[in-house]
């Protein structure tokens, strides 16, 4: 068996800096067959959602699962398709979300007339005779000038009346004495001076709705006179971790292994816009599943693990008995082909997403991700695409999601891209979207960014 197969690095520096470049095998079989992409067309003749037991609803046949593209789309109309929501919140809570309102200017911008540079107003042709004193910012301007005088003032400083221009300090001279004032350079009628509205009047439409709020428009809010703003909020998002063989600390040991999806998952999705309000772990138990799923007061439900037909996956039989309308139910993608979304309430929904690491973050960027940026009516990224530095084996039928990462105006696919792996996609950039058949070197192929990294740079930071 050879290192590659294994898993094994074998010390080039290529192989550290890139965790070898991928000859990816076919996706593996050993994730659970594919579910349907929609909820099945006919149940037995008198099945109820609530009534039907949870054996038959996992013998229950699921037609073919929807193709990658197909399953993306039918997760953004469904965020689309959710009922309008908006709430007002303080400036510094606004960050993020998007405009329901237009920004309309409350104040003229600049609300009076105010110096631009650190220097004197002066009224009228020079030389000048310099007042005492000075005005500050924030300070009532001093009397008016007449022609011939000049007052010393502060960048931002309110312009007295009968002021023409103002001289930068740099620009201008005084006697011994200070009390007379020349410019070294022509001084232009109403130069440095930011006059009342040369920015905005008031009512002026700064910003439309649906605007993203970013740090600058804050700052542009807080100019125009505003405390708090009309925005869609975020999600909420609930994230239910399943399994009994899961630790949350210490190392693997006696068939348990550690939780990885746990501390990645609400992380990630803040990432992608959600307000995250918790994350549970619950043990392989339908009952406590359905009264999770149920009572859960978020606006999107993200389990981990039991979508597959496994006598532990109680995904699709806690959804049956919920009524759940199964919207996608598996995706012709590898590696995460058992997603699922479904709705489980009026602009509510679950997005199940398999146990696997890497098939998990498959399944964030299929569903959750064009799910998450409709709910929060967030642009969602223009997709790009790059060429492939190496050959990608494909899959028969499915398509796949390889980690890769950008060198030179290309990427180049990971190693370690294995349903169950995560040291690709830890140092990757984005995933390529491989269509079944494989890719050849050169080709270009979609990227899938991470949400921390700036659309095809391979630098970024978290949102």
């Amino acid at each position: 068996m050879t290192a590659e197969s294994t898993g094994a690095d074998d010390g080039s520096d290529e192989a550290l800096a890139l965790l070898r470049e991928a000859r990816p095998a076919a996706a593996s079989d050993r994730e659970a067959r594919p579910a349907a992409a929609r909820e099945r067309d006919a149940r037995p003749t008198g099945e109820g959602h609530t009534g039907a037991s949870p054996s038959a609803a996992r013998k229950a046949p699921r037609p073919r699962a929807a193709a990658w593209a197909d399953a993306r789309a039918i997760a953004a109309r469904a965020g689309r398709a959710a009922p309008a929501r908006s709430h007002r919140v303080p400036l510094e809570r606004a960050l993020g979300e998007i405009l329901t309102e237009p920004l309309t200017a409350l104040t003229d911008l600049p609300s009076f007339d105010t110096s631009a540079m650190d220097g004197w107003a002066v009224a009228g042709p020079g030389p000048w005779t310099v007042q005492d004193g000075g005005i500050l910012a924030g300070h009532a301007a001093s009397g008016a000038l007449a022609d011939g005088e000049a007052v010393r003032i502060a960048t931002g400083a309110r312009i007295p009346a009968g002021a023409t221009a103002v001289i930068r300090s740099e620009h201008a001279r005084s006697d011994e004495a200070r009390t007379q004032l020349q410019a070294d350079r022509v001084v232009l009628h109403g130069q440095d001076i930011r006059p009342r509205g040369q920015e905005c009047r008031s009512g002026d439409v700064l910003l439309p709705a649906t605007a993203l709020v970013t740090p600058a428009v804050l700052g542009l809010a807080a100019a125009a006179g505003y405390d708090e703003l009309d925005t869609v909020p975020r999600p909420r998002v609930e994230v239910l971790v399943l399994g009994d063989e899961l630790l949350t600390q210490g190392l693997p040991h006696d068939g348990l292994i550690r939780d990885a999806l746990g501390p990645m998952l609400g992380v990630w999705l803040r990432a992608l816009g959600a307000d995250v309000i918790g994350t549970r772990r619950l043990k392989d138990d339908a009952g406590a599943l359905l009264a999770a799923v149920t009572g859960s007061p978020a606006d999107v439900v993200i389990t981990t693990g039991g979508t597959a037909s496994g006598p532990l996956d109680h995904v699709h039989p806690v959804l049956h008995s919920a009524g759940a309308e199964l919207l996608v139910d598996g995706v012709a993608v590898r590696p995460g082909h058992p997603m699922l979304l479904a709705g489980i309430g009026v602009g509510k929904h679950l997005v199940g997403l398999p146990g696997n690491p890497l098939a998990a973050v498959s399944g964030l960027l299929t569903l959750a991700e064009p799910l998450l940026c409709e709910l929060a009516r967030r642009p969602r990224p223009a997709p790009y695409t790059a060429p492939l530095r190496n050959e990608v084996q494909g899959h028969p039928h499915d398509t796949r999601l390889v980690p890769v990462v950008h060198r030179a105006e290309r990427v180049v696919p990971l190693h370690y891209n294995g349903p169950a792996m995560l040291r690709g996609i830890a140092a990757a950039d984005g995933l390529a979207v491989v269509a079944p058949g494989g890719a050849r070197a050169g080709q270009e192929v979609e990227i899938l960014d991470l949400p921390w990294v700036e659309a095809g740079s391979g630098q970024g930071c978290f949102t």
